[in-house]
């Protein structure tokens, strides 16, 4: 019994190393109630993370009632995100709507106004569930977009959009479904018009991980595996 726990424990530690985020910025919403599971109150607020540029980024976060215990998060407080960058299915109206949302894990007040130089960060492992589609926009520049199924724990999985650009975008467009990458990038924030059956476009956000570095899981094995006979 002892050894078949250790073995669960050991694959859901591999399983969360899938999907690892680190978020940086400051609440700029009010907490509202997502929903309940065995008891446990979970909350929706959103968090403005700064990129490079002066554009920013505002993503949804979810996190557990456990968490703010003690905590007083108003709007323009610091803080400090770990956790997983999460989807699920909304019903609206006769249609599935994939929502993403950062899950947070652990939660830290910061109190410095310093810059941090990586505020947004996201390392995820899946498999690409999506033929990749690849694309050159006006101005020539090189586009891929990218589904990627990453498991967690209790035989589920998220589905996470990623765009790649440039050589990575090359790269991309010759993967193939069932291949399985990790990537690393950072979440960001994208909105855009959604139109309707009455012909009116409302705003909508869309939310992806914009990818800086991606790499098949088996040559990365492999070059870990040649890293550690050097070592």
């Amino acid at each position: 019994m002892t050894e078949e726990r250790e073995r669960w424990r050991a694959m859901k530690e591999q399983v969360m190393k899938n999907n690892q985020v680190t978020i940086i910025g400051k609440v700029v919403s009010e907490f509202t109630f997502s929903h309940e599971v065995y008891g446990e109150g979970f909350y929706s607020f959103y968090v403005e993370v700064q990129r490079l540029s002066e554009v920013v980024d505002q993503l949804p976060v979810t996190i557990s009632e456990r968490l703010l215990h003690g905590c007083t998060l108003e709007e323009g407080t610091l803080v400090e995100i770990q956790g997983q960058f999460r989807s699920y299915n909304r019903h609206d109206g006769e249609k599935n709507r994939l929502v993403l949302t950062v899950f947070a894990r652990e939660l830290f007040i910061l109190t410095d106004d310093l810059i941090y130089k990586n505020p947004n960060q996201i390392v995820l492992a899946g498999f690409v569930c999506k033929k990749p589609v690849y694309r050159t926009t006006p101005f020539g520049r090189e586009i891929a977009d990218l589904l990627l199924a990453v498991n967690r724990p209790y035989s589920k999985s998220d589905y996470i959009p990623c765009i790649a650009w440039g050589r990575n975008a090359r790269y991309a467009q010759n993967l193939e479904v069932g291949e399985m990458i990790r990537i690393w990038g950072r979440i960001q924030s994208r909105e855009y018009q959604k139109k309707q059956e009455d012909g009116e476009s409302v705003a909508r956000m869309a939310y992806e991980v914009s990818v800086s570095k991606m790499e098949l899981e088996e040559k990365l094995e492999e070059s870990e595996g040649q890293n550690e006979e050097l070592d």
